[in-house]
């Protein structure tokens, strides 16, 4: 049995860590850009369900992030899983029509009360990209580790 220690030495020295703790840097980038977006628009202009989901990403984000930076066993398998959960979701909520009710907040054809503009969707777009970056770092480092 590898000691714990030893196993995150082993995950945190090769090239592919490298790789996911710039991915998780960018994502921290990307996570509070779009974060300020909300805030810029008003949590006002979402619904309460898109509200819980969104902080629940948040906070299971900065847990990668906190993962990744320690060099956690787990954090290549947290940056896979929220990543491309996130990546996922972000295309539901924000780039797919007003199709899901209470977890849509659609910046396609949004009412003026939404407060969408060129910067939500850069803000949006840049946090999917960082997601499947992420998520693809992830995978990387567990495969150098498997």
């Amino acid at each position: 049995m590898t000691h714990p220690t030893a196993a995150r030495q082993d995950l945190a020295a090769g090239p592919s860590f490298s790789e996911l703790r710039w991915a998780t840097a960018l994502f921290a980038v990307a996570l509070l850009t779009h974060g300020a977006d909300h805030l810029r628009r008003g949590m006002d202009t979402v619904s309460s369900t898109v509200m819980v989901l969104g902080t629940v990403q948040f906070m299971l984000g900065v847990a990668t992030i906190a993962l990744v930076f320690t060099g956690h066993r787990w954090a290549a398998l947290a940056a896979v899983a929220i990543g491309f959960v996130s990546a996922a979701g972000f295309i539901l909520v924000h780039l797919c029509p007003d199709w899901f009710g209470p977890l849509s907040d659609s910046f396609i054809n949004p009412p003026a009360a939404a407060r969408v503009n060129g910067f939500s969707w850069f803000a949006a777009i840049f946090e999917i990209i960082a997601d499947l970056l992420l998520g693809f770092a992830g995978l990387r480092a567990r495969r150098s580790v498997a």
